[in-house]
């Protein structure tokens, strides 16, 4: 199993300076790489590979002592991260989406630097809680739990003013948690986070509905200064410091639940929610009586919707708990979100007239009636057990 570990770096002054110089190095080196692909294909029609790019290293560093100070591995995998960047190009415009071309990379967009194996220009010194790394040297580390299984990549990335130490480790250890032989469907959503198939509620925090003031205030301040200023460098940190502040009570909240449903229950079943297309913009209606103009198409409403959608993190908890079910030896199940919350669970019967309201379910066929997310859940869970039971005999 292979899991991520992240800490506090706790530098020295000198090595906060330096630290800063390999993160500007690296930008200066992808985007000089990404200026090269541009004008190849610009000038001459051609593209210019990663290979072609790495094979270069050698005599830029020896033209360049600057940047020889850093590791030729990490410089290799910024590299191969510009590559990666025109790979997913290229596939966007192969299946007609949206291409975003890559982009030159700003001071305060490029945060981060990787090196791609332990011991080849850094070394993780778990006995001593330490990370060596090549031109700045053995940096301190607030280690908060045990390292386990083997660190294959080590990250280096800035948050703030505060630097942290990834460590992507393969060969972790199970730690499988005793049987308790129960199920649960939970259903996702806004007024509840999370509603199980017993009937708990877990409440929805809206923790950028309750941030949103002091978010508004801070870019306020931001879009009044100066661009290039000292001021405004301040303001858009400061205003980083509020998302990031809210991102992490998010994420805090989803462990914290994920954890409780996986200590609960031995089986979890959930919607396999397409959020990409829940959060869509809806299409434009043209007015065919009045060429050029268009019809509403309800893109107001919905953007209420979609902020609620975001700001719970449905994408982010699924993945927390799927990777805390994988390390707990719990059983997850994902089902097709289909009828989940229009069929009655007791007849059968199918209709978007089921939903009386947003918070009721009421059948019209046998006149059963239930709070409509604890019924999703049930018809979730029903789902779960039947895909269970199926499997076997595939």
């Amino acid at each position: 199993m292979r899991r991520a570990y992240k800490f506090r770096l706790r530098p020295t002054a000198r090595q906060h300076v330096a630290l800063g110089q390999c993160l500007a190095s690296h930008r200066e080196l992808y985007n000089a790489g990404l200026q090269e692909r541009r004008d190849a294909w610009r000038l001459q029609g051609t593209g210019v590979s990663y290979g072609d790019q790495s094979a270069q290293l050698k005599e830029i560093r020896q033209i360049r002592p600057d940047v020889a100070v850093w590791s030729f591995s990490s410089q290799q995998a910024t590299l191969r991260r510009l590559n990666r960047a025109f790979a997913g190009f290229f596939r966007r415009v192969r299946v007609g989406e949206t291409p975003g071309f890559p982009r030159f990379k700003s001071a305060h967009r490029f945060d981060s630097v990787e090196w791609p194996r332990d011991g080849d220009g850094c070394r993780w010194q778990a006995d001593i809680h330490r990370v060596y790394l090549q031109g700045i040297g053995q940096v301190k580390v607030t280690v908060h739990r045990r390292v386990q299984g083997r660190v294959k990549t080590i990250q280096v990335r800035r948050q703030g003013r505060h630097w942290m130490l990834v460590l992507s480790c393969d060969e972790v250890p199970l730690r499988p948690l005793e049987p308790t032989g129960t199920a649960v469907g939970v259903d996702l959503g806004i007024a509840s986070f999370a509603t199980t198939s017993e009937g708990q509620h877990v409440p929805n925090p809206g923790w950028g509905r309750v941030g949103a003031a002091r978010l508004g205030t801070a870019q306020q301040v931001l879009v009044r200064k100066q661009r290039g200023s000292n001021n405004r460098r301040k303001a858009r940190a400061t205003l980083a410091a509020r998302h990031r502040k809210l991102a992490n009570q998010r994420r805090n909240f989803h462990h914290q639940v994920a954890r409780a449903l996986v200590a609960r229950y031995g089986l979890l079943v959930v919607e396999d929610l397409k959020i990409r297309n829940m959060v869509r913009r809806p299409a434009p209606r043209p007015d065919p009586d009045q060429p050029g103009r268009f019809l509403p198409n309800r893109a107001a409403a919905k953007t209420g919707l979609h902020r609620s959608i975001h700001d719970a993190g449905w994408a982010q908890f699924l993945s927390i708990r799927r990777a805390k079910a994988e390390e707990a030896g719990r059983v997850v199940i994902d089902v097709n979100a289909r009828h989940t919350s229009d069929r009655c669970e007791a007849c059968g019967h199918t209709a978007k007239e089921n939903r009386a309201s947003q918070a009721v379910f009421s059948c019209r066929g046998c006149g059963h009636t239930l709070s409509a997310d604890e019924h999703a859940a049930r018809n979730i869970l029903r789902a779960g057990l039947a895909r269970l039971a199926a499997t076997p005999a595939a």
